[in-house]
């Protein structure tokens, strides 16, 4: 019997551990598909100055392959990058990833049981299990502000840095002051003319401490694995004890919303901007920002927080509501992701012609992030209600390639040719998943790119990363409708021959 033949759509931090756990497995049938010219997805986009990780370190990389030393307690965007590069050459991925092809649709095939994609050039590729790594933060949000298409000046998004563009001298407006913002705001602060601050609803913060790791320490990891290992395991224990403030635990949220508090008092002396900078909805509610150097970039002369809202942009300038007007030269949008839609644009056609659109009708949702109903053989990666706010999603990213892995073993095993979840045990998933986010602070908050536009939370997981794991160790196939599987001449258009 042929090998069963992986498609894996996007080469970021999903798409290389289903990759490298595919390798080690001694699987060789699989292709990765980048629509850019190099890998790193996230961290290839985001190469903003001051980019860098919001998770430790040495959390922030693959169990089985850690990375001892790191240059600093909270990793640069670059070093991250450097080390998605080595892991791929390590483990030979670059023979199995096809960069500059973007995959436009992808349409089972229920005679056949195997999936066709098409990419944007018109090539058509066939294989048996199709997985999106795509994840939740790969398409830059660019809100609906009147008058935007109208500025002269020079635009770019934060996640489409462009480094071609030389602020130094310039008056400068961002739209925006959440996690991307506030890394890059304080050394473009250091060397604009004018930097406005467009905030729309301020955020808790707490004090980063960061630092740079000494030579003895990276030493002593790289000569002690054990060493390494328990203190990755102390730092996912500690932010997982970090869990309750989302579920609105009075104590931890009293207390973090203490420190939060102080740390304003203690870096910023002006009534009015403390005033400003403090959220009128609960801790946890919004992404939880870490930072050392914003505030204090926020208290610089050149500096201005803004918070009269936009009305309209003009060729020349940004104008508030109050009819104030911004001349600027630049406009840089730190605005996020469109984040609720998951695959978009791709179109993703299961059994019957039934699109994902159609199954979600509204919100996304799927089994344990993963699978969905009537798209068999389909896996997404980083998918609906996976996302966390308070561990690395690198731990959630093993737990799905774990579970991909074992429905391949069981397949194989059982010589299945499809699997296809239950819609009842999806809808049953679906439904206790929304009513213990229904408790959490997300739903307490009004609005987040972790909802969409009618409330439903449809980016984070309503538990612990604990309790993920224990849901995702071990696929029962029991959960699935299963087809034997076929025998059948197989053409060259295939993610094997890719």
């Amino acid at each position: 019997m042929a090998e069963r033949r992986i498609a894996i759509i996007g080469s970021g931090f999903s798409g290389l551990c289903l990759g490298m756990l595919l390798a080690r497995a001694g699987r060789r049938a699989f292709t990765i598909f980048e629509k850019s010219d190099r890998l790193g997805g996230t961290w290839r986009d985001n190469s903003y100055p001051g980019a860098a990780c919001d998770v430790p370190s040495f959390a922030y990389c693959f169990s089985f392959e850690q990375k001892t030393d790191w240059s600093r307690k909270w990793s640069p965007q670059a070093e991250i990058l450097e080390y998605m590069d080595a892991c791929a050459a390590k483990h030979g991925l670059e023979r199995h990833i096809r960069f500059n092809t973007e995959i436009a649709s992808a349409t089972f095939d229920a005679t056949a049981g195997v999936w066709r994609l098409r990419t944007t050039a018109g090539e058509e590729i066939e294989a048996d299990v199709l997985v999106s790594g795509v994840g939740q933060l790969n398409r830059p949000y660019v809100p609906d502000i009147a008058g935007l298409d109208r500025f002269r000046g020079e635009r770019f998004h934060s996640a489409r840095w462009n480094h071609a563009y030389d602020l130094s001298g310039k008056r400068v407006a961002v739209v925006g002051n959440a996690a991307s913002a506030i890394q890059f705001i304080p050394p473009v602060a250091e060397r604009v003319a004018r930097l406005f601050v467009l905030q729309r609803t301020p955020n808790w913060m707490l004090p980063r401490g960061d630092r740079a790791y000494t030579q003895a320490e990276k030493d002593r990891f790289t000569r002690h694995p054990w060493l390494t290992k328990l203190y990755r395991t102390w730092i996912w224990l500690m932010h997982e004890l970090r869990f309750p403030i989302f579920k609105q635990n009075a104590f931890f949220t009293r207390g973090v919303e203490r420190v939060a508090r102080q740390y304003i008092e203690t870096e910023i002396t002006d009534p009015a901007m403390r005033a400003a900078l403090i959220p009128d909805y609960p801790v946890g509610g919004k992404r939880l920002l870490i930072s050392d150097d914003y505030y204090a970039a926020l208290r610089r002369p050149n500096v201005e927080l803004v918070t009269n809202g936009i009305d309209h942009v003009e060729e020349d300038a940004v104008v508030l509501r109050d009819g104030r007007r911004l001349e600027v030269d630049a406009l840089v949008l730190a605005t996020g992701f469109a984040t609720t839609a998951f695959l978009a644009p791709m179109h993703i056609e299961g059994i019957g012609g039934r699109t994902l659109d159609d199954a979600w009708q509204g919100h996304a949702r799927a089994y344990l992030g993963l699978t969905v109903s009537g798209f068999p053989n389909f896996f997404m990666m980083y998918g609906p209600n996976t996302n966390l706010g308070h561990n690395s999603i690198i731990f959630m990213i093993e737990c799905q390639a774990n579970y991909v892995m074992d429905c391949l073993r069981q397949m194989d095993e059982r010589n299945l040719q499809t699997i296809d979840v239950r819609t009842d045990r999806l809808e049953e998933y679906n439904v206790q998943i929304q009513r213990d986010l229904s408790a959490t602070a997300w739903a307490a908050t009004d609005h987040s790119w972790y909802k969409t536009a009618d409330g439903t939370i449809t980016n984070n997981w309503s538990g612990t990363t604990f309790r993920y794991w224990r849901a995702t160790r071990h696929a029962d196939l029991a959960a699935y409708d299963v087809t034997a599987r076929q025998t059948s001449a197989r053409v060259d258009r295939s993610a094997a021959a890719a």
